[in-house]
């Protein structure tokens, strides 16, 4: 049966069902393809331990909104007066406001900045007086075949070391866990079809690129990459054509439909 070409999300399950909502509602077929699991790291004791430990901290550098859902699951409140949020981008930014964090107290790229990541964010800071503050890494863990787990982020590792260059103090807490999905035998025939059917994947994470079954021929797909790291790792995936736009939903919209288009 020949499959229709079609853009494929790949964001963590509830992720991606809200790209795909607004593709759809912007005239474009849209599938979600998880490529990546998304699983809470602490149990609520643990992360009671933490909010304790909140006024000790100047800054909260949160890595993605995933680190802002499962770090405030259980909060209450109230959140410290002058505690603020450093957010890598908009979606980040966003979940910190539907929690009620305080405009004021939240630091986070301008919605016009050529990239939203841990550079564009440093942008914006690296002239606080950081020297002798605390600040708290809100991130995740990547899960490995070995049973092992790595922080698997370059960005946020960069971050952390721009600040303690500051003279500030730098901790880290993993809140969530990224998996490598399990695929049943119809999302296999759909990743093989998407492969070669001018369908588009759409790619926000290259860690999401390596979950991608092994052994499929990726010379005949198309990808469309929200950042110049994860263009570089669809390129060396072996994809034939790896477009590339700022992860703002209106130029991602854009990309699309310039590529259904050609």
């Amino acid at each position: 049966m020949k499959t229709t070409a079609c853009v494929l999300v790949t964001r963590p399950l509830a992720d991606a069902q809200r790209w795909v909502a607004q593709l759809q509602a912007a005239g474009l077929p849209a599938l979600a393809m998880p490529l990546l699991e998304i699983a809470p790291q602490l149990q609520p004791s643990e992360l009671a331990l933490w909010w304790q430990r909140l006024p000790q901290f100047s800054a909260l550098m949160f890595v993605s909104g995933n680190a802002v859902e499962y770090f405030f699951k259980g909060w209450s409140g109230p959140w410290p007066q002058d505690l603020r949020c450093l957010a890598p981008g908009p979606g980040t930014g966003a979940r910190l406001r539907s929690l009620g964090i305080a405009e004021s107290l939240i630091d986070e790229p301008a919605q016009d900045a050529e990239q939203f990541d841990s550079e564009a964010l440093w942008q914006v800071i690296a002239e606080r007086p950081w020297a002798g503050r605390q600040v708290l890494l809100v991130r995740g863990n990547s899960a490995q075949s070995d049973g092992t787990r790595s922080d698997g982020g370059a960005g946020r590792n960069w971050l952390a070391e721009q600040l303690e260059r500051s003279g500030a103090a730098v901790s880290s807490v993993a809140v969530y866990e990224r998996r490598s999905p399990q695929f049943s035998s119809e999302q296999h025939q759909r990743i093989l079809d998407a492969s070669r059917d001018g369908s588009l994947w759409l790619f926000s994470s290259s860690e999401a690129i390596s979950h991608l079954p092994a052994g499929l021929d990726w010379g005949e797909a198309r990808a469309l990459a929200t950042h110049p790291r994860i263009a570089q790792a669809a390129r060396m995936a072996g994809f034939g054509q790896v477009l590339q736009s700022r992860p703002a939903l209106p130029e991602v919209l854009a990309s699309i439909k310039s590529a259904f288009h050609e």
